[in-house]
This record gives C-alpha cells, sequence and structure tokens, in this order.
C-alpha cells in the first residue's frame, strides 16, 4: 500500500462529537486521487504507541464533488476520531491511500434508488445521492436515516440544500432512536415492520435499488424487510465490526451475516502452525512460514512485507483482498467479498487460515 501525505485544510466540527476534514491535493496527484461516490480511503496514524489504520468514506460537500472530505465518528476514547477533534490542525499533514472500494450505486438510468443509513453511515451514502440526482434527471433517490436524535444526524444540513434542489425527485426521512420524530412511523427503533411501511411511504415499487450502510442490526433489519427483492438489487457495506465471530455470510440473501450458521474457524482458540504462504505483492514475490502466534494469513505476510494492504482487521474494508492462486484458506466472517468475489477465488487475509501447507496469494490481481 503507498502512502500519500496531505495537508488538512479545513477541520468542521460536527454533530455527534464528529468531524469533517477537507485535504488538499496537490496538482500531480489529481489523478490518484479521484474517487467515485462510495468509496474511502484508509488514513494511517504513526504514534508512539505505534500504527493505527483506519478506513472512512470520502465524503465531498454537495457543491463540490471531486474534493477530498472525510468524516470522521470517535469509536473508542482516545483513538483517532478523538484525535481528530481535539489535536488535529489546519496545516498538518495525514497519510493517506489511494481511494478504493466498490461500494455505491448501479448503473440504472431512471431507477428509485432507496437509501438506508444507520448512523455515520450516511457518509458515503450521502454522495451517491448527489451523485445520483444530478447525474440521472429521470431517476429518483429516497433516503432513510436512523439516528439517536436530531442533533445526531450528520450531514442534515447539507441533505436539506440538497432536498431544496430537488423537490421533486429527493426524499429525507430521519428516523430517531431516542427521541420523539415527526410521526410515529419516525421514532423509535427501527424493525422490519416499520422499515416496510415507511418503503411503502416512499412508494418503493418492485425494481427499485437499494444501499444500505450500518451496523450490523441495521443490515440484519433490512434483509428481513427485503427478503423478496433480488440479492443483485441490493447493496450493503457494513461500517464497524461484527458482535459475533461465528457469523457466516449468508450470500442467497442480502449481502449481510447470519450468526445463527456454524463451521467458521475461532480464530481465537484454533491458531494454526506452520504451512508456507507465497505472497506476490508489487510484482515481487516473497515466502514466509506460519508461526503459532500468527492467528490469520495477515500476520504472518506483515512481518516480511510491511506494506501489505490492510486497515480494520474485520473483513469489513477489504483493503487485504487477495486471491488464492495455490492451495487453501479457511475464511473466517467477513463483509468485503460478496459470492462471485469468493467464488472467483478472493480472499481477505486478515479472515484466513491456511488449510493446506502450501498457500499462494497474490494481491496485485
Amino acid at each position: 500500500m503507498t502512502w500519500y501525505p496531505l495537508d488538512v485544510t479545513r477541520i468542521e466540527h460536527l454533530p455527534a462529537e464528529s468531524v469533517a476534514l477537507s485535504l488538499r491535493v496537490p496538482p500531480e496527484l489529481t489523478e490518484t486521487f479521484a474517487h467515485r461516490p462510495g468509496q474511502h480511503v484508509v488514513v494511517r496514524h504513526r504514534a508512539p504507541a505505534g500504527e493505527l489504520r483506519r478506513s472512512y468514506s470520502i465524503c465531498p460537500p454537495p457543491d463540490d464533488p471531486t474534493a477530498l472530505r472525510l468524516v470522521l465518528t470517535p469509536v473508542t476514547p482516545g483513538g483517532f476520531g478523538t484525535y481528530a477533534r481535539t489535536e488535529l490542525k489546519c496545516g498538518d499533514a495525514l497519510e493517506l491511500s489511494a481511494p478504493t472500494g466498490s461500494f455505491g450505486l448501479p448503473d440504472a438510468p431512471g431507477a428509485h434508488h432507496v437509501l438506508l443509513a444507520g448512523g455515520s453511515g450516511i457518509t458515503p451514502l450521502a454522495p451517491m445521492a448527489a451523485a445520483a440526482l444530478r447525474g440521472d434527471p429521470d431517476c429518483r433517490v429516497s433516503l432513510i436515516h436512523s439516528v439517536r436524535t436530531a442533533a445526531d444526524a450528520l450531514l442534515a444540513d447539507e441533505l436539506a440544500l440538497l432536498k431544496d434542489e430537488f423537490l421533486d425527485r429527493f426524499d429525507v426521512l430521519h428516523v430517531l432512536t431516542r427521541e420523539t420524530g415527526g410521526s410515529e412511523l419516525c421514532t423509535g427503533r427501527l424493525d422490519p415492520p416499520k422499515l416496510r411501511r415507511l418503503l411503502e411511504l416512499l412508494d418503493t415499487a418492485p425494481g427499485a435499488r437499494f444501499a444500505l450502510c450500518g451496523p450490523p442490526g441495521l443490515l440484519a433489519t433490512a434483509r428481513d424487510a427485503l427478503h423478496d427483492v433480488p440479492a443483485d438489487h441490493v447493496r450493503t457495506e457494513l461500517f464497524h465490526s461484527f458482535p459475533s465471530k461465528t457469523a457466516t455470510f449468508d450470500g442467497a440473501k442480502t449481502g449481510v451475516f447470519d450468526t445463527t450458521k456454524t463451521g467458521v474457524f475461532d480464530a481465537e482458540t484454533d491458531t494454526p502452525g506452520g504451512g508456507r504462504i507465497s505472497a506476490t505483492l508489487g510484482g515481487r514475490t516473497s515466502s514466509v512460514t506460519m508461526l503459532p502466534q500468527d492467528r490469520v494469513v495477515l500476520d504472518a505476510v506483515l512481518r516480511h512485507r510491511p506494506e501489505v494492504p490492510y486497515s480494520c482487521r474485520d473483513g469489513v474494508c477489504g483493503s487485504c483482498r487477495a486471491k488464492v492462486v495455490a492451495g487453501a484458506v479457511a475464511l473466517g466472517p467477513q463483509h468485503a467479498l460478496d459470492p462471485a468475489d469468493l467464488a472467483d477465488g478472493y480472499t481477505l487475509a486478515c479472515r484466513a487460515r491456511p488449510r493446506t501447507d502450501e498457500l499462494a496469494l497474490d494481491f496485485d490481481v
């Protein structure tokens, strides 16, 4: 993974203790940082306690879709989100990867795009909504944003301006889980019946395309509510770790996880030992032996190839995607690869363990 130092040019303090960081892209890196709505970058923060990597969706303001802006929400006390809110200053440099990711709206002219966000899951969906409305004059966009209170609704002002611009084609509903909303439907936690009623209110017809981003519970709710929707009409992105280490991918549904299934490895107790891994990265191939302390393939590869791409280590961001070209792996719970990726032989180094004595991975494919 190549890192690029970019200067912070603006810091905006947002609701829910979040912060928006605008970064300057020098002319020679304009092509490198060209991005599509829904893509993300990895930020590397090196501190005395060690190196930290975090993935953030690119969330440009509606009036400047090419700008590089990240919206950060603190997840854990003392994490990078807290550092950005309390210590980062304009003029400081952040190390970023190039934009990556395949999350986004399909090329479906005239479609009704229905977007469902939970909390900070709004950050990739807001630019996707703006791009669809401006790029396809025949489409409709409906956005449902589930948040704790009205004060926690990220980007609400920007979405309101977008609504004013596209009154007839853009609808926004905020569902408040911890205070009274504008109606019974917009008050309280979303469950499948309530979500189905909201979709009826939005006049969602067969053929609508769905994009979902939020925590596991929200995606599970959407899976139940959208069980009749074709799987290829639903795109999902999870923005933080899974609550269960025994979750498995249910590709027959809508791309979420089914924690009732079994048969995946337990990385805490089922530790591999031995085995040779051949890793191709940047056109160069290295070999490494799995040691007893290596929980997953990524641990072993990092010892010899510290530049190997990774970020979340939770099977969410997909940065460590690689193709198995020889041997086999056991893949733990993940959310970055769809059934087609798995059928093509791709895996995630952060969630994979060797099942064979010899394993070859290609990170360049």
